[in-house]
């Protein structure tokens, strides 16, 4: 099965700049990609996924203007999810791979998206959701029910913040996107991925602030703390649950 992961990661490179233009285009839904500083459009061989940034140097063909490291890094990341991705799932290619992949796609856009527009776009969430629930309809109606509620938990525990803090904590976005991880995780793994959320969340808020990059009440979007924790469940989340009922247990 080795021979896999280098054709699987070479894939998902490839993916990863597909997914770079999608996040481009949301704001910028026009044309060719060219560059946003002289806007002169680009060629094939500036295209390649990785190898362009580096045999280029990080910066424009044309105008030597310095490209952003957001690129290389979302197709090295995409490769290495699908490495993981096909690593957890032992090594197969079927419907559960395939949606697994998906998914991550999504996701991938919404942390970078919500990251740098602070929106998570309606575009991506609901095609999201839409295919999850297709799954989980295919996978019987016990799977459907389980993830069902765990998505209305989820969703409403985000959407009681929205209201009681008048949109000034969460958005409703973050409730859409919880809704689609309850419905992808299913229960215990929503509760592993919502902890690790507001733990990494916390971590990093506190630190911003401590380096006065941040204040108490500068805006900080929440959802690539959700994904983050979102893949922490996905790939950990049975292991994180019975590592901690086994301390249970033996307390």
């Amino acid at each position: 099965m080795g021979i896999f992961y280098p054709i699987i990661f070479i894939f998902g490179l490839v993916v990863g700049s597909f997914l770079n233009c999608v996040i481009y285009r949301l704001a910028l839904p026009r044309g060719r990609s060219y560059c946003p500083y002289c806007k002169h459009i680009l060629s094939w061989q500036d295209l390649i996924p990785v190898l362009s940034f580096l045999i280029l140097k990080g910066k424009c063909r044309y105008c030597q203007k310095k490209i952003s490291f957001q690129y290389p890094l979302v197709e090295i990341v995409t490769g290495l999810l699908f490495v993981l991705i096909f690593w957890h799932l032992g090594f197969g290619f079927d419907l559960a791979f395939g949606i697994w992949i998906l998914i991550s796609c999504f996701l991938i856009i919404i942390f970078v998206y919500d990251l740098k527009h602070f929106i998570i776009p309606d575009k991506i969430i609901y095609p999201a959701i839409a295919v999850v629930f297709i799954y989980n309809v295919l996978q019987g109606p016990a799977l459907l029910m389980r993830s069902g509620l765990a998505a209305i938990l989820a969703a409403g525990f985000f959407l009681s913040i929205v209201l009681v803090s008048r949109g000034r904590w969460m958005g409703l976005g973050d409730v859409k996107l919880a809704f689609l991880m309850g419905l992808f995780l299913g229960f215990p793994n929503i509760l592993i991925a919502l902890f690790f959320a507001f733990l990494i969340g916390a971590i990093i808020g506190v630190g911003l602030i401590l380096a006065k990059r941040k204040t108490l009440r500068s805006e900080v979007p929440f959802g690539p703390f959700l994904v983050t924790g979102t893949f922490v469940a996905l790939f950990w989340g049975e292991r994180i649950v019975q590592w901690y009922l086994d301390l249970f247990l033996y307390v």
